[in-house]
């Protein structure tokens, strides 16, 4: 990655109308009815982005939207990357350089996660209050990272805490049920074993998932505001643990998502 790539990916999709935007959402898996809410479309396909990476996995559509919502204009991303699909830290996290790039001053980021703490249940909506990284690396570990940044961040709270609580405020007044709690962020593909669902309990995580954790590094780097939150799709009881099936994971996604869009939503009105 070098600084002339981002500049190109950024005057590109200026070019396409990108104006500005101020602020920046990351859809996760099962999570993308937010964009039917955005006024004014302008769509770029990433295989149309200089230097984007492509989304691989089927059901991760691979669009950036451009439009506005709730009277702010946001550039969305429909489909993420992620370290399961072959891509390094450097890819997965590109897009949040982008969108910093085209002017974006909050960013909000979604998940579908597993519910690790046994009191949460499945479509349940969590914010994230803090992550423990289990991705092996860092998206900040590259030679010439301080022309983008400073090579040591801070990560002493790395999601801001007054989204956070107006995001609270938010559920209380819709009486929509909000989980809080750490996000362990795993590379995947393949599910966890019992013992590593007994792991991730002793190591102090709410929930599990394979994203959001590279993104939240590099927004943190770019100083950008985050708020996260993860949509609960399975329980990892360890003890009483049943075969995966992704399609259910979808589908608990899809019946959550509707909560989801409402705190976002009144969350970018009140911005």
């Amino acid at each position: 990655m070098t600084k002339k790539q981002l500049e190109e990916s950024i005057d590109f999709l200026k070019q396409k109308g990108f104006e500005a935007p101020e602020i920046g959402i990351v859809l996760g898996t099962g999570l993308g009815q937010l964009v039917n809410e955005i006024e004014d479309q302008i769509v770029a396909h990433y295989h149309q982005i200089p230097y984007f990476p492509l989304a691989t996995v089927e059901f991760h559509s691979g669009k950036l939207i451009y439009g506005t919502l709730q009277g702010k204009k946001v550039a969305v991303m429909q489909g993420r990357f992620h370290l399961y699909e072959g891509y390094d830290l450097k890819d997965v996290t590109y897009p949040i350089r982008v969108l910093h790039g085209l002017g974006i001053k909050k960013l909000f980021i979604s998940n579908a996660a597993g519910a690790i703490n046994l009191d949460f249940k499945k479509g349940d909506i969590m914010l994230i209050e803090d992550h423990i990284n289990l991705q092996g690396g860092s998206p900040l570990a590259f030679k010439n990272v301080s022309e983008f940044g400073e090579r040591f961040v801070d990560m002493s709270e790395p999601y801001d805490t007054e989204m956070g609580q107006k995001i609270e405020t938010i559920a209380k007044a819709n009486n929509i049920v909000l989980r809080k709690g750490v996000y362990a962020s795993v590379v995947g593909p393949q599910l966890e074993t019992k013992a590593e669902y007994r792991m991730l309990k002793i190591l102090g995580a709410d929930a599990v998932g394979m994203s959001t954790v590279p993104e939240v590094i590099v927004a943190n780097h770019l100083n950008l505001p985050i708020v996260a939150i993860s949509v609960l799709t399975d329980e990892c009881d360890p003890d009483n643990l049943e075969p995966i099936n992704v399609q259910e994971i979808i589908e608990i996604a899809g019946k959550a998502e509707p909560k989801m869009i409402q705190l976002f939503k009144e969350l970018i009105e009140g911005a």
